[in-house]
């Protein structure tokens, strides 16, 4: 493979993941392969001597940068809201939601005649998740833990971890679909079980 080819797949694959980071829901994960994409474009940009284009992809991963700097540095204040399975609020989310949280969570059972709580979390005052589970005896299975795309950070999820015990929860219990969660359960602090996972909180 010729020295030119390597530098035009250099080049194609920045511009891919350019591309492909407008296809991410999360903005933070759209900001991170937009950079990537724009650094990777710049080199090939500067290989080649098109220097307009270099320039104008370092602005791009200035902007980038100074952005995901302020969603870092930013803390997020939430609000936790227990309401009950008949509030009719909660029924609009969950219809709302309904394609997202299908997919998010493959073969999910939404039957709320099998939970006990829920929970709707606020930022700003817009609800941005989703919590239903199953308490016993301080324990709680979580039948559904859904954030909007945007904030799908781990920071709803540590938020109530920490604001649990407050409710008389003390170990979270989870068996349901982990196709696109074992990262976010593991970052949590969930055990892998026979049966699923489990946190002592």
């Amino acid at each position: 493979m010729n020295k030119e080819l390597l530098i035009e797949l250099f080049g194609y694959l920045g511009s891919f993941l350019v591309l492909v980071s407008f296809l991410m829901t999360s903005v933070f994960k759209l900001r991170v392969i937009n950079t990537i994409g724009s650094v990777i474009f710049m080199i090939y940009a500067i290989i080649i001597k098109s220097y307009p284009t270099a320039v104008m992809n370092f602005f791009l991963v200035l902007i980038n940068l100074r952005f995901l700097w302020k969603m870092r540095s930013s803390s997020k204040e939430y609000d936790l809201i227990r309401v009950n399975k008949d509030d009719k609020y909660l029924n609009f989310l969950l219809n709302h939601s309904y394609s997202d949280i299908k997919q998010c969570f493959p073969g999910i059972d939404l039957d709320l005649d099998n939970a006990n709580r829920f929970y709707i979390i606020n930022c700003d005052g817009k609800p941005v998740g989703i919590t239903i589970g199953k308490e016993k005896d301080g324990v709680m299975d979580l039948i559904l833990d859904y954030s909007v795309p945007q904030y799908r950070d781990f920071s709803i999820g540590s938020f109530m971890i920490s604001r649990l015990p407050n409710e008389g929860i003390t170990t979270l219990t989870y068996h349901g679909p982990d196709e696109h969660h074992t990262e976010y359960l593991d970052k949590l602090g969930f055990k892998k079980t026979e049966k699923g996972y489990e946190l002592k909180i």
